[in-house]
């Protein structure tokens, strides 16, 4: 994420919570960059909403108490929203970090949470998208971590394939 600066506010998605309880809340709040135009840029990647990630322009409106709630994504960034709960070292700081610096190594950046045992990974559009597939794969096969996709594009899709 970028430095927080006096430009940045709080968005915040409601999201669908299934019958196992998850995501475990209804709203999650990401920081953002007021673009001035009732519009934000997302400024960290998001743990739990699904479709949208750092980078997207969101259009958002206030409710009667000043709170900024995200409508629909009007420019979307290309980046990738990636998300994984780690299992190999049972999640711990140590095995949380040395995925971030796997996945670093091919152009990623991302975040770790201890609660959930996840790292939450951006993936830009320059990054080695088949290589990271890849590694995805490969550590789901040992065990090593579960992942799902938060929000993919084309070109994601496209090296999934190759």
């Amino acid at each position: 994420m970028t430095d927080i600066s006096g430009d940045h506010v709080k968005i915040h998605f409601r999201m669908d919570v299934d019958e196992d309880g998850w995501p475990p809340a209804s709203v999650e709040s990401l920081w953002a960059t007021d673009l001035g135009d009732g519009t934000v840029r997302l400024d960290n990647t998001p743990w739990f909403v699904r479709g949208v990630a750092s980078g997207d322009v969101i259009g958002v409106e206030r409710d009667g108490e000043g709170v900024r709630w995200a409508g629909e994504t009007v420019r979307p960034s290309q980046n990738c929203t990636i998300r994984l709960i780690v299992l190999k070292g049972d999640g711990s700081a140590a095995a949380r970090q040395n995925v971030l610096e796997a996945f670093r190594r091919l152009g990623t950046t991302g975040e770790g949470i201890e609660r959930y045992r996840m790292v939450a990974l951006d993936v830009p559009p320059g990054a080695d998208l088949p290589r990271i597939h890849e590694l995805l794969e490969h550590g789901e096969a040992l065990g090593w971590w579960h992942w799902e996709e938060g929000c993919v594009t084309a070109a994601w899709h496209a090296a999934a394939q190759a």
